[in-house]
């Protein structure tokens, strides 16, 4: 900490430089509002991420050969390519390839949740909902994002699928979050209550959701690398759209098409922690020993090439591209933002006063003791990929328009019963964090948007908010500090200014996480 607070001092120093990056300043102060600009970024980024763009970047399609390429492989169709696919995003990734596809697709199974076609066609998406006479069948399941029989039967016809495969077939995967849930086929014979019962007992006793997959995966049909196996000797491409921090593909919906590296013992040892060992059904210890005694080991997955094509790392890279086109010095701070809504709140509140003296005041510069705070509190958060003092260097050579992202999924403790999503509830906190700090003489934004288009159980993506929110709210009888004791981020900013600081998108037909946008402009 000491060595960045050592450069930041260095180049506070440092003479000034011509502003040679993005629009000059006077676009911005005579083009679109604050707001405006906000919700132009957050767009684009979901735009980016929807599932035709998507498959567009991974997928090129040559007529005339029947070339299929997928980055810098090469696979020839005719007609023997298939599609399995499950998750909140797949219907509209099933429809973008069906369309990129076309005659060559022979067959298809997807899951995905129930009232997700309704609910495309109500908000007149028609490029997320399949043709009439499509070749891919879709079974809708999951309600409430929990496993059940009509799941199953969709994961129980897309494994008759892959195992009627042969080593001239192509199975095209297509995984997005939620896609763990659509694809519950334990292992015969454990039924789909047993192992329900078991991972909300594990779960109930502090276990981990590491620990949960590697139980899930070891009584799981087609989860930990079980559908790469009923696909074999099929080749497997894997198209996903990762929900999960870091994207690591062996726990986006429990890596069907990866390998697992956990082994029985591995199972046993998680049991004994928590002390479920010995109440196992018997069905869970037949399939745990069968396991144990098979003389193959894990299954490898050669035959499969796994590939990301949507991220909150890629959103997070268009939403830097959109902000430096309209003028604004942009840096990515983090693709990892995770903990508490509320200290992750602090952290960006403080940021805005140590990055909005940089900007304004380079010569002098914020306080030693904020500075160290502002350090004290991303340590905390244990963010594994922060780029605090490269972002705050950059904020001191910019002399103009900063636009600080970062994206994750914080965590919201219920304590009442108000209704909100962890997006409104960020955006109410950094809202109050920045009415504690001087911030003249900039202009000061902030902005949390679920890219899927619903935070919580509400029907908007998220809220932004400026440092002049608390005192608004006391003007118009607002109690903010009652609002965020209940949980009820959404009801104060429905009542807030006319529910203004709103983000609405409707549902968006893909899920990277969320979007934080952190706007500092000079006046």
């Amino acid at each position: 900490m000491a060595i960045a607070l050592q450069v930041l001092r260095h180049f506070a120093r440092a003479p000034s430089r011509p502003l040679l990056w993005g629009c000059p300043l006077t676009r911005l102060a005579s083009g679109m509002a604050l707001e405006e600009q906000a919700r132009q970024i957050f767009e684009s980024t979901v735009g980016a991420m929807l599932p035709g763009p998507m498959l567009q970047r991974a997928l090129s399609l040559d007529p005339d050969s029947g070339q299929l390429k997928v980055r810098d492989r090469s696979f020839q169709l005719r007609q023997n390519l298939y599609l399995v696919g499950f998750g909140k995003a797949v219907l509209g990734m099933a429809a973008a390839a069906e369309e990129l596809l076309g005659q060559h697709l022979v067959q298809g199974v997807i899951s995905v949740p129930r009232g997700i076609r309704a609910a495309m066609e109500h908000a007149g998406k028609q490029e997320m909902l399949l043709k009439p006479h499509s070749r891919v069948q879709v079974f809708e399941g999951a309600e409430d994002n929990l496993p059940d029989r009509d799941a199953l039967r969709a994961a129980l016809a897309i494994r008759q699928l892959a195992e009627g495969l042969t080593a001239d077939d192509l199975l095209l995967v297509l995984i997005s979050g939620g896609g763990s849930a659509l694809l519950p086929a334990p292992i015969p014979p454990v039924t789909l209550e047993e192992k329900q019962k078991l991972t909300k007992l594990l779960a109930a006793r502090g276990a981990n959701i590491q620990e949960l997959n590697t139980i899930r995966k070891a009584l799981s049909q087609l989860k930990g690398g079980g559908l790469a196996q009923a696909a074999y000797p099929a080749q497997v491409v894997s198209l996903i759209l990762s929900d999960v921090v870091g994207d690591p593909v062996e726990v986006i919906a429990s890596g069907p098409t990866v390998a697992s590296v956990h082994s029985v013992q591995d199972c046993l040892h998680i049991l004994n922690r928590y002390g479920l060992r010995a109440a196992l059904p018997r069905s869970v210890k037949t399939v745990l020993a069968r396991a144990d005694s098979d003389p193959h080991g894990p299954h490898a997955c050669g035959h499969v090439l796994n590939v990301i094509i949507g991220s909150n790392a890629l959103a997070l890279a268009e939403a830097q591209k959109q902000a430096e086109a309209l003028g604004y010095k942009a840096v990515v701070l983090s693709t990892a933002i995770q903990g508490d809504v509320k200290n992750v709140a602090q952290f960006y509140g403080l940021l805005a006063r140590v990055a909005g003296a940089c900007l304004t005041m380079p010569a002098a510069g914020t306080s030693v003791e904020e500075d160290k705070q502002l350090y004290e509190l991303a340590a905390q958060l244990q963010l594994p990929d922060l780029q605090l003092k490269e972002a705050l260097e950059a904020v001191v050579g910019a002399q103009g328009p900063v636009c600080l992202l970062a994206g994750g999924e914080p965590t919201v403790q219920l304590q009442g019963s108000g209704k909100g999503g962890r997006n409104q509830e960020l955006a109410l906190r950094v809202g109050v964090e920045l009415g504690q700090w001087p911030l003249e003489p900039i202009d000061v934004l902030f902005l949390s948007g679920g890219t899927d288009g619903q935070d919580g159980p509400t029907e908007a993506a998220g809220a932004w908010v400026r440092p002049e929110l608390a005192r608004q709210a006391v003007a118009e009888g607002l109690d903010v500090a009652a609002f965020l004791a209940h949980n009820d981020s959404y009801t104060f900013f429905c009542r807030f200014q006319g529910g203004a600081h709103l983000l609405h998108t409707g549902l968006t037909g893909t899920n990277v996480m969320d979007t934080h946008l952190l706007f500092l402009r000079p006046r």
